[in-house]
């Protein structure tokens, strides 16, 4: 490896993504509720049971049933479910305390640690719903259920329905950053020093059991789960299930303002991520001189052994670029390499 090339990776800023869901973890209800539902003339209270039932008979998926619902209820009122309808819906979704600058926050003390952090949403709901809040424009990939839509733009059929166990495969999307939904290379296998982001270096919030297999991927994989609970109901038996289940790191109300828990045990992770970042960037250049004296070793032996194979001269030959092969992997230094401990 080149000394530029060395350079390059060792001073490039660590990432780092906080994975997101949407629903009563961002917002403090079911996206659909607040205008969506009552739109096409039902009660939330009416609708859900409804669409739960239509996909216990039915055999289908819940997220399937809900997102079908929407599309025969709007035909019915022939109301048009628009990409940009959905969108002025989203606009009128209500966030937790703090949402609205939490993400600002929290990208300044990564930066204040040396820490490129990356926001992502991993949502059973509907996308272009999330694309129409005033906070979409932080998230840098929005993974949401979502729909095909005709000609006119009228919502016809579902494109991707993302449920609590499909969501796992974008935590793996995105650490080895392979984004697309419909790339398949995300089942390819990767060495860790290749990934987009480390799993170590991923967090995730949500708020209950639909968000388990999430956060114990990520809590198996060594990153960070939070789970979070609405701060007026307060009602903390799911997330203390969650954690003496070992799904958990963390627990906090979802108050997302500067003085909160959440922003708190982000800090902590941040630091954490930091620290341990700046020790890899340390090992980093210790592990590459170690690993081109063992190439050199073997290259000895192997010079060793064909002594009486080649003629003399040529053998003295390799043997003072062998010589001189040592000399500079004993006399580079790296300490220019590694990373400030500020």
């Amino acid at each position: 490896m080149s000394e530029n090339a060395r350079q390059e990776v060792v001073t490039q800023k660590p990432r780092m993504a906080i994975c997101y869901d949407f629903d009563k973890t961002l917002s403090p209800d079911d996206m659909q509720s607040f205008t969506l539902i009552p739109s096409l003339g039902m009660r939330p209270e009416d609708f859900w049971p409804e669409s739960n039932q239509l996909a216990k008979d039915n055999l289908m998926d819940n997220n399937l049933a809900w997102m079908y619902q929407l599309v025969v209820k709007s035909k019915a009122l022939r109301k048009s479910l628009s990409r940009s309808y959905f969108n002025q819906i989203g606009g009128k979704v209500p966030l937790y305390n703090g949402v609205g600058t939490w993400f600002e926050r929290v990208n300044q003390y990564g930066e204040e640690n040396g820490i490129e952090v990356q926001h992502y949403i991993i949502s059973s709901g509907l996308k272009e719903i999330i694309e129409g809040n005033s906070i979409a424009r932080y998230f840098s990939r929005i993974y949401a259920s979502s729909y095909l839509y005709s000609a006119d733009g009228v919502a016809e059929w579902p494109a991707q329905a993302v449920n609590y166990t499909n969501k796992t495969q974008f935590i793996f999307r995105i650490a080895k950053g392979i984004f697309e939904e419909y790339d398949e290379k995300v089942n390819d296998s990767m060495p860790d020093a290749n990934l987009y982001i480390p799993y170590e270096n991923i967090v995730y919030i949500g708020d209950s059991a639909t968000d388990i297999p999430c956060m114990r991927l990520v809590k198996s994989k060594g990153g960070y789960s939070i789970g979070v609970f609405d701060p007026e109901k307060n009602k903390r038996e799911k997330v203390y299930q969650l954690l003496n289940d070992g799904r958990i790191n963390f627990y906090a109300p979802a108050d997302y303002s500067e003085d909160s828990e959440l922003f708190k045990y982000i800090k902590l992770v941040i630091d954490q991520v930091s620290i341990s970042e700046r020790i890899k960037a340390e090992q980093y250049p210790l592990k590459n001189q170690a690993n081109e004296y063992g190439l050199y070793k073997n290259m000895q032996t192997m010079a060793d052994l064909m002594k009486s194979a080649i003629p003399q001269e040529e053998h003295q030959k390799l043997q003072q670029e062998l010589d001189n092969m040592q000399h500079q992997i004993e006399a580079v230094s790296y300490t220019h390499l590694t990373l400030p401990t500020t």
